[in-house]
């Protein structure tokens, strides 16, 4: 190639040579032999021709984003780890203005505005999850639950991480990469949990505790919705086997449900996509860490750290990053653990959405999200050929069993109609059989759930 690529403007063999030299490298393969043999890819790969020009590229783009059907025109009741809330027109200001969408790290003048963000984005979570140390938030909840298993291994020196059978398969496939051989922990044990309830069952639980349990985790709400009302009874078991406790949570439930803290919670850990933030594929959801404020916690975080200080000149506060050398910033692979994403923006869009709240708006939309989420239960469970398990206590999701359809029926017939149903579980968890997880908050309105109860009648008569 005698030009440059129009998207590489360093392409040119005469630069590429140039900047051999300068390295010392004899060739572009010599810079890449660390990498070993067997990870690299011998044959050709079978490439469409390079599109040269912007606009071919911007009508191919088009034509391949033409093919999407997105919740703005389907009506969806998706949840599973991804949820449909409202982002109020605010948060994207906030997150487009320059100050924060281009500076990464920018001038003291932007770091300061840019850490103060950051730091009300952590004492405002503290708020809600009842803690006084919060991080930075790393990728997403399955990371920040994989760093948190990590940080209490490193406290008590124990391998065994005892988990609720039923999970988000996703987010324990994160768990799991966490806790490789090398890694400490280096063993997931599982709960069982109990058909009667969905609750996890602590008779196993107590069975399975031993002295190289490090930590129990399980969530509240679970993966199916479910409120966790055993979580102080939990606590007590993990404690007396001299374990932590690690409780995933999502904080928009915080304004109706009690914070992990107050039954036992030693590490809280969860998502901060629903405070603001719009779904996403491909990108960070955004998941915190948060605990105590007490030093052994505190030296094992992974994450970037806030802190406020006075400074020379009287009444004047300054926000700076505290105990930064322990991350992959300071210490690279020697670190506790890699941080350092691009949630580092959704935590400005979430310290906004957060404020705009207040605990007023988050009581308000827990209760709009039960109410709401209930409601639909009883109108499903209503329709013959459907049953709603466990109708008591669950916040936005419910599980929904079909009698003689498969949930993969239902849900093509649904998205013939316009409506997206709930994620089949029926590969995740066989023993609920034909079973979907649907997920209702404060976007669907009563006419959504008559829609959708209509729907399904049509479908199953």
């Amino acid at each position: 190639m005698t030009t440059a690529h129009p998207w590489m403007a360093n392409s040119v063999p005469a630069i590429k040579d140039a900047m051999l030299r300068e390295t010392g490298a004899p060739s572009i393969e010599a810079l890449f032999e660390q990498i070993p043999d067997a990870h690299r890819t011998k044959h050709a790969f079978a490439l469409p021709p390079a599109l040269r020009s912007e606009p071919e590229l911007r009508r191919h783009m088009l034509s391949l984003l033409a093919k999407n059907r997105s919740c703005e025109e389907l009506l969806s009741f998706l949840g599973a780890g991804i949820w449909q809330h409202h982002v109020p027109a605010i948060c994207d200001e906030i997150a487009g203005r320059s100050e924060f969408l281009t500076s990464v790290w920018g001038t003291p003048m932007s770091d300061h505005g840019r850490n103060q963000a950051w730091f009300e984005f952590c004492s405002q979570l503290g708020e809600l999850v009842a803690c006084d140390y919060v991080g930075l938030p790393v990728y997403s909840w399955g990371c920040a639950a994989g760093n948190a298993i990590r940080m209490s291994s490193r406290i008590n020196g124990r391998r065994t991480v005892l988990v609720p059978a039923w999970m988000d398969p996703e987010r324990l496939a994160v768990i799991r990469q966490y806790c490789e051989p090398e890694a400490m922990p280096s063993r997931i044990a599982v709960v069982t949990v109990a058909m009667r309830d969905g609750l996890l069952d602590l008779a196993d639980l107590r069975g399975k505790l031993d002295a190289d349990t490090t930590a129990v985790y399980f969530e509240n709400p679970s993966f199916l919705g479910l409120i966790e009302t055993q979580g102080a009874e939990i606590a007590r078991l993990a404690h007396e086997a001299g374990a932590f406790v690690i409780t995933g949570v999502d904080p928009i439930s915080l304004g109706v449900l009690a914070p992990p803290p107050d039954y036992g919670a030693d590490i809280v850990v969860g998502t901060t996509q629903t405070l603001g933030a719009h779904m996403s594929a491909g990108g960070g959801a955004g998941g915190f860490i948060a605990s105590r404020d007490e030093e052994r916690f505190a030296r094992e975080y992974p994450t970037l750290n806030i802190s406020i200080t006075t400074t020379s000149n009287p009444g004047e506060h300054g926000f700076a990053l505290s105990l930064s050398h322990q991350s992959s910033y300071g210490m690279r692979e020697e670190g506790k653990d890699w941080t350092g994403n691009s949630v580092y923006l959704t935590a400005i869009t979430n310290a906004a959405y957060m404020t705009l709240m207040g605990p007023d708006g988050f009581f308000e939309v827990g209760e709009l999200i039960l109410a709401r989420s209930h409601d639909a239960a009883r109108k499903l469970d209503a329709i013959p050929g459907i049953s709603v398990r466990w109708t008591g206590g669950f916040f936005r999701e419910f599980v929904v069993t079909f009698a003689d359809r498969s949930v993969a029926q239902v849900n093509a017939a649904l998205l013939e109609r316009g409506i997206l149903g709930g994620k089949d579980l029926s590969a995740d968890i066989p023993a609920l059989g034909q079973s979907a997880l649907y997920a209702v908050t404060e976007i669907h309105s009563p006419g959504d759930i008559d829609r959708l109860a209509e729907a399904l009648k049509e479908i199953l008569r």
